[in-house]
Formats: structure tokens, C-alpha cells, sequence
């Protein structure tokens, strides 16, 4: 694939992307903070687990 190539793809790309509206930022917005969430959440239950069983095992 030659570079003039790859600029007119990028080009034809950029046309037709458009913004998002108010909803579609929002809802991806609440996806990521849940996913973040949801991220954290099982990493403080495996801790709390490891610290659980070195609790135990001392």
C-alpha cells in the first residue's frame, strides 16, 4: 500500500466521521466509568482475598 494510498483513505475516513451527540458522549461516558469501576472492583477483591489468605497462612 503506497502513501497516497493510505492519505486518500485517511481523508475519505475523516469525511465521514462526525461528532457525537450530547446522548452518544454521555452513554459512552457512563460505559467507561462502569468499566473503570467494574476494573477496580474486581482488583480490590483479589487484595482482599490474597490479604485474606496471608492472614491465614502466617
Amino acid at each position: 500500500m503506497g502513501i497516497k494510498t493510505f492519505l486518500s483513505q485517511c481523508a475519505r475516513t475523516l469525511k465521514l466521521a462526525v461528532k457525537p451527540g450530547r446522548e452518544e458522549l454521555w452513554l459512552s461516558i457512563k460505559i467507561s466509568v462502569l468499566g473503570i469501576g467494574v476494573v477496580g472492583l474486581i482488583g480490590f477483591a483479589i487484595k482482599y482475598i490474597a490479604s485474606a489468605l496471608s492472614a491465614f497462612g502466617a
